[in-house]
């Protein structure tokens, strides 16, 4: 039990660390050969900060874990929205006059629901996969298309100006060695743990590994929030959220079909609409996330979390 738990702790730091090297080497080359910042910004940080969340599924389906790869996709989305988003109201109330995120939000809801069709397909197979990394290169054409490069490298964080080549391929190895690594100690350490206590691997990738792989959006919301940009919290659920739909389920199921749990049909991903539909109000009206909205998002989360155990 101790030696899983390690396992866990240690391969959601390797997955925390090893994500922020994989994005500030990927944001440094990327403005190196020329990029922009509007595409750097929304394909290699959303990539980037992903990137966690898809070594985790494609590890664990590759060891034969599919429900926790699935589980960690479904989890995640609302672990984003209730959990991430009503921490950070906690911490600041959130805007959003200013910040029109509607399109992406209604892109984000039909991605939810191409999945959960999909879903009632029985397996996200290949050609499921194929269907949703269709959809990603449509949405990133629609995003790339309808932006104003109006943003300079400044305002990307991981942006270390005058950054050597060294140092940026330092950061890349650290990254691309990290996360793979992390990925396979906690999956290991998180499916030990469900056999022990006798907790389904969709249970354990609905929560333990869901909170985990969410970590790196949690913080970077919390820290936004304290730096008086709290509205930054709800452009980064909505991207993740639409590429943990997209891109992580997609790329997984391009390499090992994913069976689909009867619990997640009949719950979860219900849970991840509905969770995602919460945000309209405050998106189409402008009525910024109080909060008392903030408090009621958590205890939300954790009624999801005692219907699950």
């Amino acid at each position: 039990m101790i030696v899983d738990l390690v396992l866990v702790l240690a391969g959601l730091a390797l997955l925390v660390f090893g994500g922020d090297l994989l994005v500030k080497g990927a944001v440094n080359l990327s403005l190196r050969i020329g990029l922009s910042p509007l595409v750097v910004g929304l394909t290699v940080v959303a990539f980037g900060t992903s990137a966690p969340e898809l070594m985790v599924s494609l590890s664990a389906a590759l060891k034969g874990s599919s429900d926790i790869a699935i589980g960690n996709v479904v989890g995640s989305n609302i672990a984003n929205v209730l959990l991430i988003v009503g921490t950070t109201a906690m911490v600041a109330v959130i805007p959003t006059k200013g910040h029109d995120l509607r399109e992406s939000w209604t892109m984000m809801i039909a991605a939810t629901a191409l999945v959960i069709l999909l879903g009632f397909m029985g397996v996200i197979g290949r050609v499921q996969g194929v269907v949703l990394l269709v959809a990603l290169v449509v949405v990133l054409w629609r995003q790339l298309t309808s932006g104003e490069d109006d943003a300079g490298a400044e305002d990307l964080e991981a942006v270390v100006l005058g950054a050597r080549w060294l140092k940026i391929m330092f950061w890349l190895a650290g990254g691309l060695i990290g996360l793979p690594l992390g990925a396979n100690l906690l999956v290991s350490g998180a499916s030990d743990i469900a056999r022990l206590f006798g907790i389904s691997e969709a249970v354990i990738g609905l929560t333990l590994v869901a909170i985990g792989t969410s970590l790196p959006e949690m913080a970077a919301s919390i820290a936004s929030a304290l730096r008086g940009r709290a509205d930054m919290a709800l452009g980064n659920v909505v991207g993740s959220n639409l590429f943990n739909l997209l891109a992580i389920l997609g790329l997984t199921a391009l390499v090992q079909p994913l069976p689909v749990p009867e619990q997640m049909l009949r719950l979860d991903m219900w849970v991840m609409l509905g969770s995602s539909l919460l945000l309209a109000p405050f998106l189409f009206r402008g009525i910024a996330v109080s909060r008392a909205v903030g408090a009621v998002f958590l205890a939300l989360y954790g009624a999801y979390l005692w219907a699950l155990f």
